[in-house]
């Protein structure tokens, strides 16, 4: 691995923890935390600050893990537990990133669905943009580095765009620090999905490809843990802005439904313009397509290394695989947008491989970090491993809740929409033979 000089500007000592902020802040967080400021105001800060404490945390681990071990997760796994579980660390990661890719190709629709209706044109610049991602993907020898400059632009776009919105509505800066006080009576278990979107273990645990692809060995294990702590800082900061412009502009104490980010722009719109649109889908497309990028890379380099098949950038197998993570996502954003293909069951599929895979991958990482064999000096140490196994209780908390409360509920609402558009249809089938009836 090669050493970074201390002596070499600032920005060669970060780099891995901007790149997991911008696949954390994609469209699933930014409706989410939308949804929960307009319809809890600022009270609910303080979880952003627990979620972004916790995927701090292990970020931390992933960073750790990735400068001091002397190989790629995949073969330590392979090595002190076997193929099978590799294997199947891989195709989870790989399920979840391609399923969840078509929601961000909707993300980077919805960023110019708001000014224009034709589906084609939508159609049109969903395959350009993919294009783009997969020249980038073959086209640069040194990856990592072209990725890392392109997601810093993004991250500084998401900032500047978002607090204009924020400083234009004018916040009651009194009421917001009331907001990180917590205040357990008022939890909903719906908003465990806030949590959801930002303590992300495959992100955490992507952060070990990251900073051996930076080229961090041993010698930079204090850059590359700032590094995972500005990061952290980076989503959470990115996360209060957008709770917080919900809160200030939509907040009225009744229901609001914001279920994509083109909700969220046009009901801003009422509140501070167009101009105000135009700036908040700046933001929504660069949170949409930094997260369609790194997502897909996430799916790919993790299950090229679970197959044992390679894991750095320069080999062709991790390359070929995101190519399939964001062909795949692509191909049913399209079928979504033109033929009303219904995502839903994908999604329900992504959701039940979320419930065993987060915690499993935060789990694998507890353990690799906690094996003295592996880490030498720099094996967790009682704080971390108490704040770890913290962690690890939310996500199986969240993981439960998911299980036997979101999956049935939206299975229940998937059928129950099925079976009501089939009676329509019915219906409509009934109505048109008795008119030609009476025609005859």
């Amino acid at each position: 691995m090669n050493s970074t000089p201390s002596s070499n500007p600032w920005y060669y000592r970060i780099g891995p923890g901007l790149i997991t902020a911008c696949v954390v802040i994609g469209p699933g967080s930014i409706t989410t935390s939308s949804s929960v400021g307009a319809n809890n105001g600022y009270s609910m800060l303080w979880i952003v600050v627990v979620s972004v404490a916790f995927m701090m945390l292990y970020m931390t681990l992933g960073a750790k893990l990735g400068v001091v071990a002397d190989r790629s997760a995949g073969d330590l796994i392979r090595k002190h537990a076997g193929s099978w579980l590799a294997i199947l660390v891989g195709c989870c990661v790989f399920f979840i990133a391609t399923a969840y890719q078509s929601g961000n190709n909707f993300g980077v629709a919805s960023a110019f669905e708001a000014f224009s209706d034709s589906k084609e044109v939508i159609v049109g610049l969903i395959v350009a943009f993919n294009a783009i991602a997969l020249m980038f993907l073959f086209a640069f020898k040194d990856l990592y580095r072209m990725l890392e400059r392109l997601m810093m632009g993004f991250v500084g776009l998401m900032l500047v765009s978002f607090a204009i919105n924020l400083v234009r509505l004018g916040p009651d800066l009194g009421e917001m620090a009331e907001g990180f006080i917590p205040s357990v009576g008022m939890i909903e278990l719906d908003l465990l999905g806030l949590l959801g979107t930002t303590f992300v273990t495959t992100a955490a645990f992507y952060q070990v490809y990251l900073v051996r692809q930076k080229g961090w060995g041993e010698s930079e294990l204090q850059n590359g843990l700032m590094d995972a702590r500005i990061g952290s800082v980076i989503m959470g900061v990115l996360t209060i802005m957008l709770m917080s412009t919900a809160a200030a502009g939509l907040y009225t104490g009744e229901p609001v439904v914001l279920k994509s980010p083109v909700d969220i722009a046009q009901a801003l719109e009422a509140t501070f313009g167009t101009n105000g649109k135009v700036i908040f889908c700046f933001g929504v497309f660069s949170a949409a397509y930094s997260s369609f990028l790194v997502n897909s890379m996430i799916g790919g380099f993790i299950l090229s290394d679970g197959l044992g098949l390679g894991a750095s950038p320069d080999e062709k197998w991790p390359r070929l695989f995101t190519a399939a993570a964001l062909l795949t996502g692509m191909g049913f954003g399209i079928a979504a947008i033109l033929f009303g293909f219904d995502l839903t069951p994908s999604l329900i599929m992504a959701q039940a491989v979320t419930v065993i895979g987060a915690p499993l991958i935060a789990a694998i990482l507890f353990w690799l970090t906690s094996r003295k064999d592996i880490m030498g000096k720099h094996v967790n140490g009682p704080m971390t491993n108490l704040g770890a196994a913290l962690g690890l209780l939310l996500l199986l908390g969240i993981a439960g809740y998911t299980a036997f409360v979101k999956i049935p509920d939206r299975y229940r609402s998937y059928v129950a929409s099925a079976s009501q558009n089939t009676a329509e249809e019915s219906a409509s089938s009934a109505e048109a033979e008795a008119i030609n009836d009476d025609d005859e």
